[in-house]
């Protein structure tokens, strides 16, 4: 299946591309973009991350696009955009979770949020998905603040500590927001 490409009036959302693979090493290389991840990425990580989301948008059609500023050069890597399964188990699995990571230039400028809008979009209406989640470490405000701008809303009690982190790692307890499919399917 060939991945879904998403417009919105400032982004087009598609698949990589080879050329996408030294900006997407050099974002993952940039300590602000990765501050809130709990182990670094070096080239070989970000490179075998790459593959296998390319792998993964290519055989769902939807996954981790890439974003592209349209005012930009044409084919230029802008982040990534994200809707995808969530790959370990927790209270609120299994799950489809919405995601971003943008080059620290690209911040504020609300990229994140009008690619994320439209990958939700895409969720509800052409997925059929009942639930789409996002979820981030305690202290990322920025990712949170995202979240809530796409009407995305957030109970404590779901608060859990990430399967995939060292307990009592400043990292390791996360939020949980929520959204549901706008109407009954």
């Amino acid at each position: 299946m060939a991945a879904a490409i998403i417009e919105t009036p400032r982004l087009i959302l598609r698949g990589w591309t080879d050329d996408d693979l030294e900006p997407w090493c050099a974002m993952n290389a940039d300590p602000r973009v990765t501050e809130f991840f709990p182990v670094p990425f070096p080239r070989e990580r970000s490179l075998a991350l790459a593959a296998a989301m390319r792998e993964e948008l290519e055989h769902r059609g939807y996954g981790w696009w890439i974003a592209e500023v349209k005012d930009s050069s044409a084919g230029k890597f802008d982040g990534t955009i994200a809707l995808t399964k969530i790959a370990f188990q927790a209270h609120f699995t299994p799950a489809v979770e919405i995601g971003w990571r943008l080059p620290f230039a690209l911040w504020g400028n609300g990229y994140a949020t009008e690619g994320a809008r439209a990958a939700l979009d895409f969720g509800f209406n052409r997925l059929q998905l009942d639930e789409i989640v996002a979820i981030t470490a305690v202290p990322n405000g920025r990712s949170q603040r995202v979240m809530q701008k796409l009407g995305m809303t957030r109970d404590p009690r779901d608060d859990f500590d990430h399967p995939k982190i060292e307990p009592g790692h400043r990292l390791a307890r996360h939020v949980l927001y929520r959204m549901r499919a706008p109407q009954a399917h």
